[in-house]
Order: structure tokens, then C-alpha cells, then sequence
């Protein structure tokens, strides 16, 4: 699906491990990967600097990454000096990079407020698709099971989809990648609407079923012309409940979400639907944001 990745990590959220599977993220079709590490400048002299001692140690960690790397896949370093959401804009660009990977741990809305999330402040900042990883699960996978993991990273996908502007804007953005996806990677798709409980009608409520499954065939078979394996489901009851019951009912590598505006992702503090599966999901979310 992507063949371009920025590897962003602090050393804290495990996604550092990740030198060791080169091969295998090369194995789900990527043929350039960026690790890189942001180090903070130094504040030891009247001028904030570049602490190239840390630089250094940085570099010797991500070394790995450089051996035994398969013929045909290119793999980077980058240790900037300064703060993370200035630093990775410039090596977004400089790479055309087309996903970032990026842990964060499950925290509420408070939580992020007091500590700040340099993941979700990249959803700000970049329309390049953005997989997030919680640190909980990959520090503790053991080698065999993340080599597994990083073969399969978006092979299936949970789509939540509602037919609202947002929802319709990462279907494009599948469509779009899906085209021209590499062998080993996208596979499949499952659609999922739940339609929130309401009215006192039953027959309301039948209704509006019967019309979420109408629309999402309409999607499936949008999908399926790019020779993607298609289910749809279609679930009453409160959506975030309902996707994460989902998500651990079926074999799925990353739930997507989208956002078609500044006032879903990127306001961080409305309460949405994308983000709460971004804050509150264990499995990995890969979110696309139209930032316009």
C-alpha cells in the first residue's frame, strides 16, 4: 500500500526495535525507510545547541538498520537537533514520505492536554497518512511476533464508514493507494456503519439499516475494482463500542479513519468519533487527514 516510510521514535515507545525487521517491512512493499530521532538542543550554554554527543549516540542505535539491508530498499538515518513537530515536517518533504509510523500511548483527553502527543500534533501538520502504534504492545512482542506484524501492517482493514464527508475522504484516499499498491500489502477490507440507537419507531430504525447496507455495497464495489476481498457489516449500538468489538472479532492488521476538515483531527479538543479510536484503540489506527 505505501512505499515510503518515516520511522519516527523517542526510544521510549519501541518502535526503535524496528531496525532489526527491515526485510520484513520490506516484505509488505516498502522500498524506502526513514528511521529518525529528534534530540533536543542543548541548554547547557547561553545559545541553545546541537548535543552532538547525543547525536552520535543516536545514530550508533539506529546502525542496525543498516546492515543486511535486501537489494532494492533504501534505508535512511536522520538525527536532526530541535523539537519533534519542527524536525519532521522538513524530513516529510525532503523523502515524499508516504506514511509515518508513530507511537503513543492510550491516554484521555486531559492526559494529552497536561503531556502533550507529538503523533497526534503530527496529524496538524502533515496530509501524509499517519499509522499509529501503542508502545504498551510493541515493547513487549517478541521478535518472532513483531517480524510477523511488520510483514502484515496494513494488510486488512477495518473501515468504519457513515457516508459523511470524512468517511467518503478516506475511501479516496484507499482507492488512491490502493492503485498502485505493491505485491504483499493491501489485501482486503471490511466496511463496518453502526447506525447509533434512536426513535421510537422500529421501523425507523429498520430503515436506516437497510440503507447503510445499501450504501456501503455501493463502496464495496468501489473497492473491489481494485481487486480487494470486501465484507460489510452493519451494527446498531454506540460506534467506538461497536468498531473495537469488531476489530477483535475478525483478523485485522489497523483500523482507518479519516477527516475532511480542520474541525475533526485536527481540533483536538471537540470530541469526534476518529478521535477517540485514535486515543482509546489498542489495535494499530491508520489515519488519513485532509489538511487544507
Amino acid at each position: 500500500m505505501f512505499q515510503r516510510c518515516l520511522i519516527c521514535t523517542d526510544f521510549s515507545d519501541g518502535l526503535h526495535r524496528l531496525v532489526k525487521f527491515v526485510p520484513s517491512l520490506a516484505a509488505c512493499g516498502i522500498k524506502q525507510i526513514v528511521f529518525l530521532h529528534s534530540v533536543p538542543l542543548s541548554e547547557k550554554a547561553a545559545v541553545p545547541r546541537a548535543d552532538e554527543e547525543k547525536i552520535e549516540q543516536a545514530k550508533a542505535r539506529f546502525s542496525e538498520a543498516l546492515q543486511g539491508v535486501p537489494e532494492g530498499i533504501e534505508v535512511k538515518i536522520e538525527v536532526p537537533a530541535g523539537r519533534p513537530l519542527e524536525t519532521i515536517p522538513r524530513i516529510l518533504k525532503d523523502n515524499q514520505t508516504d506514511v509515518v509510523l508513530a507511537g503513543t500511548p492510550i491516554r484521555s483527553l486531559l492526559q494529552e492536554k497536561i503531556f502533550g502527543s507529538t503523533s497526534m500534533g503530527l496529524v496538524k501538520l502533515t496530509q501524509a497518512p499517519i499509522m499509529i502504534l501503542r508502545p504498551q504492545l510493541i515493547s513487549t512482542y517478541t521478535s518472532e511476533e513483531l517480524e510477523l506484524r511488520c510483514q502484515h501492517l496494513w494488510r486488512n482493514l477495518l473501515i468504519p464508514y457513515n457516508d459523511s464527508e470524512a468517511a467518503r475522504y478516506l475511501i479516496e484516499q484507499i482507492k488512491q493507494y490502493a492503485r498502485n499498491r505493491p505485491e504483499n500489502s493491501l489485501e482486503r477490507c471490511r466496511l463496518c456503519w453502526v447506525v447509533s440507537k434512536g426513535g421510537r419507531q422500529e421501523v425507523i430504525t429498520d430503515a436506516r439499516l437497510q440503507e447503510a447496507q445499501q450504501k456501503l455495497e455501493s463502496v464495496k464495489a468501489e473497492l473491489e475494482e481494485l481487486d480487494l476481498q470486501v465484507d460489510t457489516e452493519v451494527r446498531q449500538g454506540n460506534p467506538l463500542v461497536e468498531i473495537l468489538d469488531v476489530a477483535l472479532t475478525f483478523d485485522i492488521s489497523a483500523i482507518s479513519v479519516g477527516s475532511d476538515s480542520h474541525g475533526t483531527l485536527q481540533d483536538l479538543t471537540v470530541p469526534s468519533f476518529a478521535n477517540e479510536v485514535l486515543r482509546q484503540s489498542w489495535f494499530p489506527v491508520l489515519c488519513f487527514s485532509k489538511n487544507q
